[in-house]
């Protein structure tokens, strides 16, 4: 099981730090996603830490404001939002799959939290 915490209401400028907690398994193997789709657009937007070597993958329109993060010890990771814009305002899932490398691809994150609200506005 997956839980995400950490949305709310933020002032445009403002950061937020999404959590991801895992509850029966450990995050440490997992491949891990957040995604978010925003009203009125087409495709979910996938951010992603791949289990195989830890590296990331960020959209370019969060590229440089989002960063990952994980504490192995809380069996957590987390989202770090600086520089939040209106654009930004969405339901942010995380996801996980067993396959080490990241996928573009939403149906191959298997494990799913019920998702937090983020909304950017004044």
């Amino acid at each position: 099981q997956l839980v995400e915490s950490g949305g709310g209401l933020v002032q445009p400028g403002g950061s937020l730090r999404l959590s991801c907690a895992a509850h029966g398994f450990r995050l440490h193997y997992s491949t891990i996603a957040w995604l978010r789709h925003a009203p009125g657009n087409e495709r979910a937007e996938l951010f992603c830490i791949s289990s195989r070597d830890g590296s990331t993958y960020y959209s370019d329109s969060v590229q440089g404001r989002f960063t990952f993060s994980r504490d192995n010890a809380k069996n957590t990771v987390y989202l770090q939002m600086n520089s939040l814009k209106p654009e930004d305002t969405a339901v942010y899932f995380c996801a996980t799959r067993d396959d080490p490398d990241c996928s573009d691809y939403v149906e191959d994150y298997t494990s799913w939290g019920q998702g937090t609200q983020v909304t950017v506005s004044s």
